[in-house]
């Protein structure tokens, strides 16, 4: 997981704005004026000093949030692009503040809901972006039982959407509830983003359970999500494919596992 540097001071503030949170100007290199002034000379990269933009952005509100993703369009950046090289490394940013507390727990939230509202407001959008045909494969995407976030886990359902996926996305809140909604219907596969390591042993023991109870023999199971990345031999023992790559790489990883399906008309 990437780390930030945030060590050079903010410039000062134009008046007339509000100011920003006391963490943030203590830290931040990024000035605040962003909405309806976010504008960039030709498409490049997504840097640090844009990620940093969008998450003050996030800080200010969810026009400013939409101002900085409109203008890295206006730069020519694929929503591809802008969720993969600049909403996912905004969101591990905003983590990097909490955990240096830059950010207090209530603006870490704040800010991480405009994010993933950020997804949902673009999703129309994202999903005519070089659609594909329905595939006939059906996945089913679960957090980690009380799982506190989920933006994530939206994310790579929009990337599996797109790619002709049938996707069912769940936050169940209890061991209990994970274990019924991974046998309550047909799955080709069935994906779990892990946050903690509080459950890494009940799923030890479910996993091989409930593969053996579903009616799907070839049932495909991976999981991923930060553990996968901080901390992925903490996830060998389970009964799963462990894979700690990006959302597009992961759906052409589970979507070449999967048998070929045969044309029932010929």
């Amino acid at each position: 997981m990437a780390k930030f540097n945030l060590e050079t001071p903010s410039p000062p503030m134009a008046p007339g704005h509000s100011p920003l949170p006391e963490a943030l100007r203590r830290g931040s290199p990024v000035g605040p004026r962003l909405v309806g002034g976010t504008s960039f000379a030709g498409k490049s990269a997504l840097d640090l000093a844009q990620i940093q933009i969008l998450a003050q952005a996030c800080l200010q509100g969810l026009d400013a949030a939409r101002q900085v993703v409109f203008g890295w369009q206006r730069q020519g950046q694929s929503l591809e692009d802008i969720y993969t090289q600049g909403i996912t490394p905004c969101a591990r940013l905003l983590g990097d503040w909490w955990c240096s507390d830059r950010l207090d727990f209530a603006m870490t939230t704040i800010a991480s809901s405009h994010l993933q509202q950020l997804l949902h407001d673009f999703s129309g959008e994202f999903l005519q972006e070089s659609p594909q045909a329905a595939n006939g494969h059906s996945l089913l995407l679960m957090t980690e039982p009380g799982a506190q976030h989920s933006m994530g886990l939206f994310m790579l359902s929009e990337f599996f959407k797109r790619a002709g996926w049938l996707v069912t996305v769940a936050v169940p809140q209890d061991v209990s509830e994970f274990k019924r909604l991974f046998v309550s219907d047909w799955f080709d596969a069935v994906g779990i983003s892990v946050s903690t390591d509080r459950h890494i042993r009940s799923l030890e023991v479910l996993l091989p359970l409930l593969r053996a109870a579903s009616d799907n023999l070839d049932l495909q199971v991976f999981v991923g999500g930060p553990m996968a990345y901080l901390d992925p031999d903490r996830l060998q023992g389970l009964a799963a494919r462990v894979l700690a790559e990006d959302a597009p790489a992961t759906v052409i990883s589970v979507t070449r596992g999967m048998p070929r399906l045969i044309d029932q008309t010929l």
